[in-house]
């Protein structure tokens, strides 16, 4: 997708706009700190920083596009309240900014909320009202609540004035690294990488240059690539995804057009890309970032994206339930083959866990976990299985435990 021409028509909000909608949630925001990767910048062979939105007030970027919509409401709105629907990072901004500015705030989120978020959005003076299982039940529920009571729906990502609030993030960028070239963004439904490519790519023609800005999606929730095919927005059956946060089956009308526009590339992450993505930012960056936040850098490390230049990953939030990132770091050492799972069947007879367990401890692994029974599928009646779980330093050394067992005649499996 090519830069438009110079003189063609702005889609969705204009420079003026970004500006102006930057003076307002400067009240509110915090300008975050650009930080270097000299790891990914080895990685992808060029400087590469990290626009860490995670340590945004209410844990990411949402605050943005809410505070500048509510913002923007009437007095008479503004007195009949906001509603929004959402599982996280929406909820605690619409809270943050309605706190912020006197306003009444009802949110919906489902029953299975993460209890840290539930907390936050509370804590911050919204009403919340727990209903179903899945999002779409508080989307209906807001909608519901919205046309009884007179309260101001706010939109998670399909409206110009949350487009223009995201979209100030997209300024700060250029501020803080005017030599960019490449911007990394997660994509849900649109919202952030309209905003931000829309704010960049207007910026950037000022000076007569272009910046290139390329979408990532959980592959398991990828409704973009999809839209752009087909030229319209498309609504797509997703599936489970660590990244929640981007969970979207259909972008947003403003949003889809405006990708269509200005984003130049829309890649896919898996589940395995994220979690190792997580556990890098963890490791190298000392940062806690939430799964959809991650995206950007799980492209960069999966090699999707190209080295062109000077490039910035949006870190878009890091609001994680500590479970989930309990499980994150598990999934993300499996992908990075540091934690083994071992299935060994063994004879039996005295001595050969012992047996075992000394060829691990020769190869420098640890064991943390063993089971040991006479019942698993597919085992002679003369045999028991071993189940080792296994830390490991990487893949090379990984490779080198399963070569020392099967060289004293043992025939582990990895079990996922």
């Amino acid at each position: 997708m090519p830069d438009a021409p110079a003189d063609a028509p702005t889609v969705g909000p204009t420079l003026s706009e970004f500006q102006e909608a930057r003076e307002r949630v400067s009240a509110v925001i915090h300008q975050t700190p650009m930080e270097t990767s000299s790891y990914l910048g080895g990685v992808l062979g060029v400087p590469v920083f990290l626009k860490c939105e995670n340590l945004q007030r209410t844990g990411s970027y949402k605050i943005r596009g809410a505070y500048n919509r509510i913002s923007r409401l009437t007095d008479e709105e503004k007195a009949r309240g906001v509603v929004a629907a959402s599982a996280g990072n929406h909820a605690q901004g619409v809270a943050f900014a309605a706190r912020e500015l006197g306003i009444k705030a009802t949110i919906f989120m489902p029953l299975g909320v993460a209890l840290p978020k539930l907390q936050a959005t509370k804590d911050y003076g919204a009403d919340v009202v727990l209903r179903g299982h899945t999002v779409s039940e508080p989307l209906r529920a807001a909608a519901e609540f919205a046309r009884t009571t007179g309260a101001v729906l706010i939109p998670p990502f399909d409206h110009a004035d949350v487009v223009a609030g995201q979209g100030t993030l997209g300024l700060e960028i250029f501020d803080q690294r005017p030599d960019v070239e490449t911007v990394v963004v997660p994509i849900g439904g649109g919202g952030l990488i309209s905003g931000v490519a829309s704010a960049l790519k207007q910026r950037a023609a000022l000076e007569g240059r272009t910046v290139r800005v390329i979408g990532v999606q959980a592959a398991n929730a990828a409704p973009y690539p999809v839209s752009l095919a087909n030229g319209a927005p498309t609504e797509i059956a997703i599936t489970p995804t660590i990244a929640d946060g981007i969970a979207v089956a259909r972008p947003g009308d403003l949003n889809f057009e405006i990708v269509s526009r200005y984003v130049d590339e829309v890649i896919t992450v898996t589940d395995d890309d994220t979690a190792q993505a997580l556990l890098v930012l963890l490791e190298r960056a000392k940062l806690v970032v939430e799964p959809a936040g991650a995206v950007g850098v799980a492209a960069i490390l999966s090699g999707k994206v190209a080295a062109t230049g000077t490039t910035v990953v949006i870190l878009s939030g890091g609001n994680i339930d500590p479970l989930m990132m309990e499980r994150v770091i598990s999934h993300g050492l499996a992908a990075s083959e540091r934690y083994l799972k071992l299935r060994i069947p063994l004879p039996d007879r005295p001595g050969q866990l012992a047996r075992t367990a000394a060829i691990v401890a020769e190869a420098n692994a640890n064991v943390v976990e063993v089971l040991h029974t006479r019942h698993g599928s597919g085992l002679q009646i003369s045999q028991v299985e071993l189940e080792l779980h296994i830390e490991t330093r990487g893949p090379e050394h990984a490779e080198d435990v399963l070569a020392r067992l099967r060289d004293e005649g043992f025939e582990p499996r990895i079990d996922f």
